[in-house]
């Protein structure tokens, strides 16, 4: 078996594609933006993918086709109907169409969560979401961050795939906690370079559900990489609303490299956030090194 140099870790909402599907957006993506950056060029068995989105697809069962028919009834108190807001909140600042939350919704009344996919409905970053697939990719994070069976699976399929070869992680949205967990949960490895890209890492509700404990770098001084020899570099747009906190230095440390990119009416895709020079910097920073 081949070991990858560069691992990648999709993000919420693919539920219904697998490795291939990704890999067939990743790779002449993150290419792109390696030759961009003046990197090495990368082989198609050089990058690999650590899928898990299977782990959140509902069982298949006669009638029945696709997520479940999510309405706002099913956002549920507490953590799903927090990050509601968030995104509410976040999106109403970016966007003018955006209606922004008044001060009773923002006090978590029952309608809160009807007003805020309502009004979300309206923004550019989600407009393309149906409103059952923006409550299941609510669902999906708060289950990673509170499922430990799942959560267990999810960075497994991660870790499986990083050898001694492996020199670069590179994780989108949900992906980027999915692969900051992994790494963190891995003695011995080689990892040079963590790449984030349009990460929720920095939300406090995200953060201080963390494992390990928030704030750690992905790197022991008792792995081969020493601590100070990972670089871990953040890239987030303005406009993308899951980064709701685009620097994690406050959170992780002085070291953390944020970087702000500009991906269009795109603001959160990976394939952008791929194709970007600073990101492709940051692969072939990992990769170049010794």
């Amino acid at each position: 078996m081949t070991v990858a140099l560069v691992v990648g870790v999709h993000g919420i909402g693919k539920q219904l594609l697998g490795e291939g599907s990704l890999l067939k957006d990743w790779y002449p993506a993150l290419r792109d933006g390696v030759r961009r950056a003046g990197g090495p060029e990368l082989a198609p068995e050089e990058l690999a993918m650590g899928f898990y989105g299977d782990l959140f697809r509902p069982p298949g069962h006669l009638l029945a086709v696709g997520d479940p028919r999510y309405t706002a009834a099913d956002v549920e108190p507490g953590f799903e109907e927090e990050l509601l807001l968030a995104w509410w909140q976040a999106a109403a600042e970016l966007d003018e169409r955006v209606v922004p939350p008044g001060a009773d919704t923002l006090a978590r009344t029952p309608r809160s969560a009807q007003a805020a996919l309502r009004a979300l409905s309206a923004s550019r970053f989600f407009s393309d979401l149906a409103l059952r697939s923006l409550v299941f990719d609510l669902k999906q994070v708060r289950r990673y961050l509170t499922d430990d069976q799942l959560r267990q699976a999810a960075r497994d399929r991660v870790t499986s795939l990083i050898g001694d070869d492996t020199r670069v992680l590179v994780g989108h949205s949900l992906g980027s906690v999915v692969a900051y967990e992994a790494l963190c949960a891995l003695p011995g490895h080689r990892v040079r370079a963590l790449v984030t890209l349009g990460s929720p890492l920095g939300i406090p509700m995200v953060l201080e559900r963390l494992q390990p404990e928030p704030g750690r770098w992905p790197a022991a001084t008792t792995t081969p990489v020493a601590a100070d020899d990972l670089v871990w570099t953040n890239l987030a747009d303005r406009g993308d609303v899951v980064a709701l906190v685009k620097d994690l230095r406050p959170a992780f440390g002085a070291r953390v490299r944020s970087v702000l990119v500009d991906n269009g009416p795109h603001a959160h895709d990976a394939t952008c956030y791929l194709t970007d020079r600073s990101t492709g910097a940051a692969i072939s920073g990992g990769l170049g090194a010794s």
